[in-house]
């Protein structure tokens, strides 16, 4: 794992001078990005389209996201990984980049359970990039950003993660199942949640008023916000008003105004498309 470049210095005999410059590099850089914890949900057979909206709702803001995808259909990370995960980042376009994960935070583990220094690791390889994704199971969020391991990330976004469900019973059930999880594991109690389903569906938002009380009454937690996806969309149509503001809540900045370029996830992701 990385240690802090300060510490180092100080080892060497740097200057404090030095030390301080470093320091405040790295609150400044520790202040641009943006972490999302994202559910995974394999009661969905597009996942990837929910995602790939998500980045482009980003982009509108300024955003340039990695893609950290840690969930359990995920593909393993490349050989170089523990060595060198920069090699292993795909740019997928100017807005997009992606990480095949599945397996690899646990590698950070520390005495405490903790997986958050792999946060670290990701974002710094990532230089361009201010936003990070990170898809994965409730159970591998819990490790990575419950707060009372390793303090906060200084981004309090981070301890909101997104849920993803259909218009569906299974998953509708595995989202509340997953929202129970962080609560009783990790301490998040705050959640978004991005609805996959058809324009037409009838019951998107009996569903998200059914977990919004699910959460308050059963939880203690609150849903916060959620945005309908149409999975049938083109990842880089224009999000709508309910999306673009559960992107500006995470991410402020100002609107990009450059084209948006496609940037479709790998097809052998956990969350491809059928």
């Amino acid at each position: 794992m990385t240690g802090l470049p300060s510490t180092a210095r100080r080892l060497r005999g740097g200057s404090s001078r030095d030390d301080q410059a470093e320091g405040l590099r790295q609150l400044f850089a520790q202040s641009r990005v943006r972490f999302v914890p994202v559910v995974s949900n394999p009661h969905i057979g597009f996942g990837g389209v929910l995602l790939e909206r998500l980045c482009t709702a980003f982009a509108e803001h300024g955003g340039s996201t990695l893609v950290v995808d840690a969930a359990e259909g995920a593909a393993e990370p490349g050989p170089m990984a523990p060595v060198d995960l920069r090699q292993c980042i795909e740019t997928l376009s100017n807005e997009v980049s992606y990480l095949a994960a599945r397996g690899l935070p646990i590698r950070f583990v520390d005495a405490t359970g903790s997986t958050r220094s792999f946060l670290q690791r990701a974002a710094e390889c990532a230089p361009r990039c201010n936003v990070v994704i990170v898809h994965g199971a409730a159970s591998e969020l819990a490790r990575l950003f419950a707060p009372a391991r390793g303090g906060p990330l200084g981004d309090p976004e981070a301890a909101c993660p997104v849920l993803l469900a259909g218009d569906h019973p299974a998953s509708v059930t595995h989202a509340y199942a997953s929202m129970k999880l962080l609560v009783q594991r990790a301490g998040l109690v705050v959640f978004d949640l991005l609805l996959g389903a058809s324009a037409q569906s009838p019951r998107v938002e009996r569903i998200a008023e059914r977990l919004t009380g699910c959460a308050d009454d059963f939880l203690g937690a609150v849903l916060r916000d959620w945005a309908q996806v149409d999975p049938a969309g083109e990842a880089i149509d224009a999000p709508d008003d309910a999306l673009r503001r559960l992107a500006g809540r995470r991410f402020a900045g100002a609107a990009a105004t450059r084209p948006l370029q496609p940037h479709a996830l790998p097809a052998r992701a956990s969350h491809a498309t059928p």
